[in-house]
């Protein structure tokens, strides 16, 4: 048995003897045959090692492993000359060292002084399993024993606070034990606190302490905080670790109110039983704040002053004594009582009687510590009062008599005493407010007094007082004498309700006057007749007058004034009242109050209503059809002198009863309200239908308000303005546009609008319909239908047919009617407005059996139309017809035709022109399918004949009108500056280039063809062809395709000729043919003998040919 540990390498050696009688050697492990390859396979770190030959089978382990701990054996196979050999067990023990020790402690919360705690130490993975220690590094320091256990309970103390706990493991593979430890991190109270900075208990308001508290030890370190009288003042401290100390600093301003103040230090930690407390009573000495003196420092000579002189609290209290100028006064009484914050206050009250020589000294209180030699003084200056020595007046003399309303200035002086005098006015023992401020001077006070005089004024007594603090007072007076008119002026009735038709008594009484007034009544600008009455003794010395006046009512006499005057001759001032006459009377409904209101549609509407009435409570309904107008029945009624309607309507129209009441009675009236509104206009029959030649009616009516002569007007819809659509009538609020002897042209739509003055105008539209019999469509286009008879084509025969009211179609072939259930004939009717258009399409047309004549039969309640169409084979198209001339000027000519029968294929169209004695010139018409073209680059005032034909893929058509021509003379010679420009500049000069290319390549065609004609022909010469029969080109083969137009040169001399001119040789093919849809615009370059002489029509005969 082997022990290995930490071996990264074994071998175990196998030597079988006899190898050659052996068989197989393998190895076995616990039981498992690990292979006869010496590679051992499945098996990464086992191999078979050793020299083969020699018979050694050794096995090799690498990085061994636990999984290697197992019985090894070594075994040789049977062979033929051999039994199997085995080899005795070899036991391999694989020993692993532990793991780093793991100390783990019951609680992760920091340990308390002097509790227990139970510490575990493991060491894991270990074989064979490791010895544990576990011990705390305190107890070896102090000398005790480590436990070897793997468990222990620990007792902890304060001094193991920063000490480590201490594990070994070891087991056979270790040569030294491996450790681990744990700081044990233990709390314990702190030592209880000290202060600093306070040597004694005695100090003085005013100064700074700074206290240190300190607290030693702890863990954690103590937390400290500051408490004056239980209340915490400061929560601030610090910690210094390496000291092991907490320090609390407390800077406190002594005040007055710390005075026996108890300051504690406290500090605890969080394993405190309680906290330790440090404490200390303050004794502060502080002055008294302020001095006060109660009591007046005034009084009346030979009178008494008591005043009373404290001081605030104190510590130690202070003493008091009394100062009149430069004489200490000693008629006090002292005393001490309790004060503020510990303190004693101070009071000394003093009596002492003044004299007039003391007026003005400084009364003094002095408050003072010897030992602190504190001293404080409170001083006022003393007053001493007494009266004023003489009063008098200064006014207008005595009898004088004066005007009311005069200013009268009357001033009052004082002369001597302390204080100086108070002035006072009085009015007949009354005090007078409305007086000057008074004005003082070296000898006295004056006060003026100014009065506006008043009838009350007459006969008063002013007198003026003088007086001071010292109670006394001296007086003087005088009188007034006061002329005045009547100071009031009442107007009684003898009855306090009235009504209209009762008489009115009043009584007019004027008040006091001085002299006496007359009486005079007035009614707006009337006079009227009082009765007077004896005169009798009034106030103020004056005497009163009255008068009666009677007065027959009416309602205008309600509101009005009746004014009774009072007037003195002798002032020429006199007084008036009026009296506003209160005449009860029933509603009265205003002469303005209007009888009709208008209105617009829409807008706000203002039924005023003017009534009156007194009293003038009135209650006024308003009723409009049957049934009485309030607001929760339609929120657009508002009352507002009168009945204010928002968004009249035309529903609101029609008249309105009001009947307004009072307590006098009531009474009705009414107002009729006209809403004009915009028109609205409607048709009585739309469409209207009518026959072919018989008269239309056309009927429009309107609703309207105001409904006015001239407001309607027809228009047709889409003509022209001035174009009249027939005869209009109206009567009121209907209209009618007569049409007589209609005609097709009058079918469409016609608008009536209607226009009373107020917007919008209204218009509406109706559709007249001229019913009349089917009009088929006919000329050459719908009497003809090509299509080729091969028996697979299919032709479509058009039959199109106007006609109101709905036209049918019926078809017949040579007279017979077309059997629809054959499959090879179908129809299809389209309507679009009257438009009826029938198509009859056949399939697989035949020559044999379609080319015939069909009928097209479009009928309808009107009557009936029929069109006779051919259905052909397809040809050259033919003629057109009616050329004519639509516009001329100096260099263009504007022609206008119409199109023949195509032939059944897409034609287009050419026009021939020639001028006097010049050859034919010819251009295609573009768009192909136009039926007016414009040629241009004519000469001005010049005569020219102009003709135009068709072409198709299968020939051309004889020129239009039967070969005729139209004569046609240019203008004169245009303006200059007029001539419109044609072609650009750069067109120009590329077209130029372009023709100069074209001439060379021309010239060497020519060269090339001269050649050719000669080496055919000695001759030479051109021929001419000419075609009598018609005017088609002899020759169909297409030359200059890229041409638009082409020059032919005609003989010139018969104008009328249709025959086109070609020069070369008989056999020469080169004729002109048209080329297909080319777009692009060339203008044409006559050539003619005329004009160039023999030479040239030789050169142009050349250019033909070649082209």
């Amino acid at each position: 048995s082997d022990r290995l540990s930490g071996s990264n390498f074994l071998l175990i050696k196998c030597t079988p003897w006899l190898l050659i009688l052996s068989g197989t050697v393998q190895w076995v492990k616990d039981g498992l045959l690990l292979g006869p390859d010496r590679t051992l396979p499945g098996f990464p770190r086992y191999s078979m090692v050793g020299n083969e030959k020699k018979g050694e089978y050794h096995l090799q382990i690498e990085n061994v492993a636990l999984e290697d701990d197992a019985p090894y054996e070594c075994q040789a196979g049977p062979s033929e000359s051999s039994q199997p050999i085995v080899s005795h067990s070899i036991w391999i023990n694989v020993m692993i060292p532990p793991s780093s020790p793991i100390i783990e402690v019951e609680t992760e919360e920091p340990w308390v002084a002097g509790q227990e705690y139970i510490v575990t130490c493991t060491a894991p993975d270990a074989k064979p399993a490791a010895e544990v220690t576990l011990f705390k590094g305190s107890d070896v320091t102090r000398g005790l024993p480590p436990t070897i256990l793997p468990r222990s309970r620990f007792t902890a103390q304060s001094w193991d606070n920063g000490r480590e706990v201490v594990c070994w493991a070891k087991n056979p593979v270790l040569a030294q034990p491996l450790e681990t430890s744990l700081v044990m991190n233990v709390y314990f109270p702190s030592q209880p606190p000290v202060l600093q900075g306070l040597e004694k208990d005695e100090v003085t308001a005013g100064t700074t302490l700074k206290l240190v508290c300190t607290s030693h030890g702890g863990n954690p370190l103590a937390t400290l905080h500051w408490t004056k009288n239980g209340e915490v003042v400061s929560t601030s401290w610090e910690v210094d670790k390496l000291s092991q100390k907490a320090s609390s600093i407390l800077i406190m301003p002594v005040k007055p109110e710390d005075n026996q103040a108890v300051l504690c230090c406290e500090s605890v930690n969080q394993v405190s039983r309680r906290p330790f407390v440090l404490s200390r009573t303050l004794t502060v000495l502080f002055e008294p704040a302020k001095i006060n003196v109660l009591g007046s420092f005034e009084a009346v000579e030979g009178k008494e002053v008591n005043l009373c002189c404290y001081t605030t609290s104190s510590n130690p209290p202070v003493h008091i004594r009394w100062w009149l100028g430069s004489r200490e006064l000693n008629q006090t009484v002292v005393t001490y009582n309790e004060g503020e914050h510990g303190g004693k206050v101070t009071m000394s009250n003093l009596t002492h009687t003044v004299f007039r020589e003391e007026n003005d000294l400084p009364l003094t209180c002095e408050a003072f510590n010897n030992g602190t030699r504190y001293s404080k003084t409170k001083t006022s200056p003393l007053q001493v009062f007494y009266p004023p020595q003489k009063v008098w007046i200064d006014g207008p003399p005595k009898g004088v008599p004066l005007r009311a309303g005069a200013t009268v200035r009357l001033v009052c002086f004082s002369a001597g005493g302390n204080k100086i005098g108070r002035i006072t006015w009085l009015k007949d023992g009354k005090s007078v407010w409305d007086v000057q401020k008074p004005v003082v001077s070296e000898k006295g006070v004056s006060r003026e007094l100014i009065l506006v005089l008043q009838p009350s004024d007459n006969m008063a007594t002013y007198r003026c007082d003088a007086t001071n603090e010292a109670k006394k007072v001296r007086s003087a007076q005088t009188k007034l004498h006061v002329q005045f008119p009547a100071i009031s002026v009442k107007i009684v009735p003898k009855e306090k309700e009235v009504r209209r038709g009762q008489t009115l008594i009043m009584e007019c009484i004027a008040g006091s006057s001085n002299p006496k007034t007359n009486i005079s009544w007035s009614l707006g600008t009337e006079k009227l007749k009082g009765v007077d009455q004896a005169p009798k003794k009034a106030e103020y010395g004056g005497v009163s007058v009255r008068s009666n006046l009677s007065l027959q009512l009416s309602s205008q006499h309600n509101g009005v004034r009746v004014i009774c005057q009072a007037y003195s001759d002798l002032l020429s001032e006199g007084a008036s009242t009026f009296y506003t006459l209160n005449v009860l009377y029933p509603p009265e409904f205003s002469p303005d109050q209007p009888e009709g209101v208008q209105a617009v549609e829409d807008d706000v509407v203002h039924l005023p209503l003017m009534v009156s009435a007194n009293p003038d409570d009135v209650t006024c309904v308003w009723i409009f059809q049957g049934e009485e107008l309030v607001k929760e029945r339609d929120p657009r009624y508002h009352w507002r002198d009168g009945l204010e309607i928002w968004n009249v309507t035309r529903k609101d129209a029609g008249k309105y009863n009001i009947r307004c009441e009072n307590a006098e009675g009531e009474e009705r009236t009414a107002v009729t309200l006209d809403v004009q509104y915009a028109p609205s206009v409607r048709i009585e029959t739309d469409p209207v239908y009518v026959d072919l030649g018989q008269t239309a009616d056309l009927v429009c009516k309107a609703d309207a308000n105001p409904v006015s002569s001239g407001m309607f007007s027809w228009e047709r819809v889409g003509e022209d303005e001035d174009e009249d659509p027939g005869s209009q009538t109206e009567d009121e609020n209907i209209s009618w546009l007569t049409i007589p002897e209609v005609t097709r042209s009058h079918s469409g739509r016609y608008k009536c609008t209607v226009d009373n003055g107020i917007a919008p105008a209204a218009s509406t539209e109706v559709q007249l319909i001229v019913r009349f019999k089917p009009e088929l469509q006919k000329g050459p286009h719908w009497s003809k239908v090509a299509s080729r008879g091969d028996g697979s084509s299919i032709a479509q025969v058009v039959c199109q047919a106007e006609g109101i009211p709905k036209v049918e179609f019926s078809w017949t072939k040579n007279g017979i009617k077309i059997d629809f259930n054959n499959p090879r004939y179908s129809e299809k009717m389209v309507k679009e407005g009257w438009v009826h258009t029938s198509t009859l399409t056949i399939v697989n047309v035949s020559a044999a059996l379609d080319y015939a004549i069909f009928t097209c039969i479009a009928r309808n309640t009107l009557g009936e139309d029929r069109l006779d169409i051919q259905l052909l084979s397809t040809n050259h198209p033919d003629p057109p017809s009616d050329l004519r001339l639509a516009s001329v000027t100096h260099h263009t000519v504007t022609l206008q035709w119409n199109a023949g029968f195509d032939g059944g294929l897409q034609q287009k169209f050419r026009i021939r022109w020639v001028p006097a004695s010049t050859s034919f010139l010819y251009v295609d018409v573009f768009p192909p399918m136009a039926t007016s073209f414009t040629v241009d680059g004519l000469s001005p005032k010049t005569t020219y004949n102009f003709s135009v034909n068709a072409i198709n893929s299968m020939g051309e058509s004889e020129y239009a009108d039967n070969n005729a021509v139209l004569t046609v003379t240019t203008k004169g010679s245009f303006i200059a500056g007029t001539y419109p420009l044609r072609m650009p500049l750069h067109w120009a000069i590329t077209l130029a280039a372009a023709g100069g290319l074209l001439l060379v390549l021309n010239a060497s065609g020519c060269f090339l063809a001269l050649r050719w004609k000669r080496r055919r022909s000695l001759s030479g010469t051109c021929k001419s062809s000419v075609s009598a029969e018609s005017n088609r080109y002899e020759g169909r083969e297409p030359v200059n395709v890229a041409a638009r137009r082409t020059l032919l040169v005609d003989s010139a001399s018969e104008p009328e000729s249709t025959t086109y001119e070609s020069y070369g040789d008989e056999g020469s093919q080169h004729y002109y043919f048209p080329t297909g849809h080319y777009h692009p615009s060339l203008y044409p370059h006559p050539e003619g003998a005329e004009r160039h002489g023999k030479e040239n029509i030789e050169r142009s005969s050349l250019k033909a040919n070649c082209m």
